[in-house]
Formats: C-alpha cells, structure tokens, sequence
C-alpha cells in the first residue's frame, strides 16, 4: 500500500493483497488521512469485482460525512455497478475533477 499526499489530497495505490486486507490497512491509518480528500487507486488490480468496491462503503459513507471526498479509480467496475455512496471514476485525471467539483458543492452549501 502506498500513500502519496498532494496538498489536501491522498492518494492511495493498493498493489499485493486482498480488497479486504487493503480496507483493513487504511481503517488502521484512517487517523492520519481522516482531514484529507481521498483517491483509492485501484488502477493495477486486473480483477475487481462489486463486492470488492462494496467493502469501501462503511470507509466512503463515514469520510463523506465529514465532508472529504473519497474516490475510488478503476476502470474494470462502471459506477452504475455500485451504490451511490460511492464515488468511482476510470481514471485519475477524473478524480482529481471529481474532488474539484465536490469541494465548490460544498463550499456553495456552507456559504
């Protein structure tokens, strides 16, 4: 697992383990991510299934309430295969527009 921090951003890559493993390991480090917006980069994985973004909805349910984005990129799943609460993109360049976007919804819903 890789963590890469870009100005409020972190970018996670997951590389050798299992969907459950990786969620498990960022649950652990949450504490240390939970103020930043968050991409999960799936992009090396040649497998992913529903079930498997399915194990980030408790993760992306709870960092969306606190008003961070959490995005997950992959292009082997289509968004409409998962539920709304989670937020999936094709490519990196489109989860950087995607946070872009939430971060002006919510600063025009505070204002």
């Amino acid at each position: 697992m890789i963590f890469n921090k870009e100005g409020s951003t972190t970018i996670i890559t997951q590389e050798k383990t299992t969907i459950t493993e990786f969620v498990k390991k960022i649950e652990d480090k949450y504490d240390d991510i939970k103020g930043d917006n968050i991409i999960i980069n799936l992009f090396s994985l040649a497998k992913i299934t529903k079930d498997d973004v399915n194990e980030f909805l408790r993760i992306s349910k709870q960092h969306k309430s606190d008003k961070h984005s959490f995005v997950i990129v992959t292009d082997k799943i289509s968004f409409e295969e998962v539920p709304d609460e989670v937020t999936i993109v094709p490519t990196l360049q489109e989860a950087y527009d995607m946070i872009e976007m939430e971060e002006i919804e919510r600063d025009l819903l505070d204002s």
